[in-house]
């Protein structure tokens, strides 16, 4: 899963497949901890390393919605993997339930009543794990069917996968965006904007690409790196590239953008339908629109 050649993703970017891969390995890690200790994955998740940390518990969260969904919800996997600890990771544990949906064809999202409208992640990640185990076929065939709120909280996911696959090229991103279906383009972004703030593995450079590309889908690139910031702000643990991601594209520190994740939610916490998370994005986008323009 961690070998970038045997998954066919792309290799001649060595730099940028270095640092991937180590993420996808702290993700193994922390699925095969909380296989070991499900009914308290903490202490084993610590052992990662902190910026790698996240993604681990990413991997638990895989392993607990498999869980919770064997035991019908007995288990209360995914309730264990959320408390004391693992509430800073909130966003990757539900990202990481959503990795299972993919593998195992199922539809639904899991029901956590502490946090209903971050529930929709899990459609996020289910996009991930179809494209990081797909391919770029699997994103064209997702990119072609027909628009809903869930697929495009799904597409976001995508994107976010197209990251890995193309080890960070900006150009190469870029070329497999303008190629799928135009009703899943700004989504895409979106999730490149996600992964390039909160996995890095570009620089200036490879994010000033970035931003040209996506044209008139900057500001669905910028809400995707507002979305990490926040997921990093939440850890306590905010890596370089992360604040340089933030500097770089929102003009703002990491407190401020992390803020705007709160704000422009405040009134949809405790609401559980997928379209008060697609208009909490809306807002991150008319929010980030206005900034720009003072």
């Amino acid at each position: 899963m961690a070998d970038f050649e045997k998954r066919g993703f792309r290799t001649d970017r060595p730099d940028g497949r270095a640092v991937l891969e180590l993420h996808a390995r702290s993700f193994l890690a922390g699925f095969n901890h909380a296989t070991a200790s499900w009914r308290d994955p903490h202490e084993a998740l610590a052992t990662v390393p902190d910026e790698e940390r996240g993604f681990a518990y990413e991997g638990a969260g895989m392993f607990a919605g498999i869980l919770d969904l064997a035991t019908a919800g007995r288990a209360r996997a995914l309730d264990r993997l959320l408390a004391g600890p693992g509430a800073a990771y909130t966003h990757l544990v539900h990202v990481g339930a959503g990795w299972f949906f993919t593998v195992a064809r199922v539809s639904a999202v899991p029901k956590l009543p502490s946090t209903p409208l971050l529930r929709w992640l899990a459609l996020d990640g289910s996009g991930f794990g179809e494209v990081y185990f797909g391919g770029l076929p699997a994103l064209y065939r997702r990119a072609r069917r027909k628009p809903s709120p869930r697929w495009e909280a799904r597409m976001a996911g995508c994107g976010r996968a197209l990251w890995f696959v193309e080890s960070a090229d900006a150009e190469g991103v870029a070329t497999v965006i303008r190629k799928a279906a135009q009703p899943a383009q700004p989504h895409l972004w979106a999730g490149v904007g996600l992964a390039l703030a909160y996995a890095g593995a570009t620089d200036d450079a490879g994010r000033d690409r970035l931003v040209d590309a996506a044209g008139p889908h900057r500001a669905h690139l910028s809400q995707g790196v507002v979305f990490a910031v926040g997921a990093r702000f939440r850890s306590g643990i905010v890596p370089a590239h992360t604040e340089r991601a933030c500097a770089q594209l929102l003009d703002v520190d990491v407190a401020q953008a992390a803020a705007w994740t709160d704000d422009t939610s405040t009134d949809l916490g405790g609401t559980s339908d997928v379209g008060s998370y697609l208009r909490w994005k809306a807002r991150l986008r008319a929010l980030i629109a206005r900034q720009s323009r003072t």
